[in-house]
């Protein structure tokens, strides 16, 4: 959601890069590569550890026992509240880059992460009040605004031709703080410690982070807020046709991420230390196989990757519902596992669309050469920061329709039956609105006709 302004630099001191032009081929080879390379390194571990603060509480809920006295519906409620604040974060994050630069947020950011860290360590212990755990937990939904700075800044950094494999891996290793905290409970939770451990391990890591950024990262002087570029976008019908969808993939990674582990020890019986046995693996391949997405998108079209990707998301559901019912913990993984890796292609093919429908709006618009691409990057941009918010916002439901399902039947199948309905109507919107010929081209209309709808099948 940033533009270049051609304004003369200022001269603001600390690490400021007043001239950066990564699309010069000379500069790029010489000075650009280097220094964004070196940006996107510990941009990416600064979202890394957002990631694990924002699913933290997906964690410390398998060692609240009765002791804490929370029912499953309270842990739901819980889960849902932290998933509802970074998705909420995520528009101000965006803009923040350009009001403070990006190694200056990077390092604010990620010091806001003790915020949360440190509550918890506080209050993690039985008798502490259901309202508090859910006011600490709040604190760490900023963490969740940590992914839509970052991509903001190394979008910046990089050149039109290398931002899709930078922001893959900047993205992709920020996915995977999810698993990684997973995995650290696991370690802890075997070896009998307990959650004041857990954070007593991610406490110093955070400060490791941000002293990190200090030392190494840079702010890009001539990047400032397109607002005009997010108005556009906010009214556009794709921006939300799009989200819809985000909702269908990230939506589902991060809420399963936050739910998988609940779900393990509330409906198959399973000890803490037995879920977190299971609970990273999902995560983690779906966090790996996001760039896969890309990948596929890029060579078949990110529309119809994302079409075949949401029925065998309802196919895995669908399986997930059948092990509900029939108690199957072998079959329930699998399915789980195959649903959390299908969330990771659909993350990536849906983005992977987004360039492309605005670029075709361009085309459809009669812009052409460097205006089109100008007023396809311009809008996409902007609108990739809200469609990502969005997005976020379908853990919220995932979590919610977890604990009415628990509540009205005792299982998650309720839910698994709501989620298989709405990859459904996910399949159908991308169908009718990017895939289906309306009526053969006419002599007439094939000219203005014919590049908007050739880009929008093969977006």
């Amino acid at each position: 959601m940033t533009a270049p302004s051609t304004a003369p630099a200022s001269s603001r001191g600390g690490r400021w890069i007043q001239q950066w032009d990564p699309e010069d081929e000379t500069f790029w080879k010489q000075t650009g590569e280097k220094v964004a390379r070196r940006n996107l390194a510990f941009s990416v571990l600064s979202e890394h550890i957002g990631f694990s603060i924002w699913t933290l509480w997906s964690v410390l809920v398998l060692f609240m026992g009765p002791e804490y006295g929370l029912t499953p519906a309270d842990k739901f409620l819980l889960t849902s509240m932290v998933t509802l604040v970074g998705a909420v974060v995520r528009v101000p994050y965006t803009f923040a880059v350009a009001v403070f630069g990006g190694r200056n947020w990077t390092v604010i950011s990620a010091g806001l992460l003790l915020v949360p860290s440190i509550a918890a360590f506080a209050v993690m212990k039985p008798g502490t009040s259901f309202t508090t755990f859910l006011c600490v937990g709040l604190l760490a939904g900023i963490g969740g605004g940590n992914f839509a700075s970052s991509m903001t800044n190394i979008n910046a950094f990089f050149p039109l031709r290398r931002k899709g494999w930078a922001l893959g891996l900047n993205a992709g290793g920020g996915n995977i703080g999810v698993a990684a905290i997973q995995l650290v409970a696991l370690a802890v939770i075997g070896a009998g410690g307990g959650p004041r451990v857990l954070l007593g391990i991610y406490i110093p890591l955070i400060v490791v982070a941000a002293v990190l950024a200090a030392l190494f990262m840079d702010n890009i002087e001539n990047v400032r807020n397109d607002t005009g570029a997010a108005k556009d976008a906010a009214r556009d019908g794709h921006t939300w046709i799009m989200s819809v969808l985000y909702i269908g993939t990230f939506g589902s990674f991060i809420g399963y991420s936050f739910a998988f582990g609940q779900v393990l020890t509330n409906q198959f019986g399973r000890t803490p230390l037995q879920a977190t046995y299971l609970t990273f693996i999902g995560p983690l391949l779906g966090s790996l196989i996001r760039p896969v997405g890309g990948w596929l998108a890029d060579k078949y079209g990110g529309a119809k990757i994302t079409l075949y990707n949401y029925v065998a998301m309802a196919a895995a559901t669908a399986v997930l519902v059948a092990a509900s019912m029939q108690k199957s913990l072998p079959l329930f993984v699998t399915a789980f596992v195959v649903l959390f890796s299908l969330t990771g292609i659909g993350n990536g093919s849906t983005f992977k669309m987004i360039p492309g429908i605005f670029q075709a709006k361009a085309l459809a618009k009669g812009l052409e050469g460097e205006e089109a691409v100008k007023y396809g990057r311009r809008l996409s941009g902007a609108s990739m920061g809200l469609i990502g918010a969005v997005g976020a916002l379908g853990g919220v439901g995932i979590n919610m329709a977890f604990r009415q399902s628990f509540l009205s039947y005792g299982s998650g199948t309720g839910a698994f039956v709501a989620f298989l309905a709405y990859y459904a109507l996910c399949f159908a919107l991308t169908w009718a609105v990017y895939l289906r010929r309306t009526a053969p081209a006419t002599p007439t209309t094939a000219a203005t006709e014919a590049k908007p709808q050739l880009s929008y099948a093969e977006v």
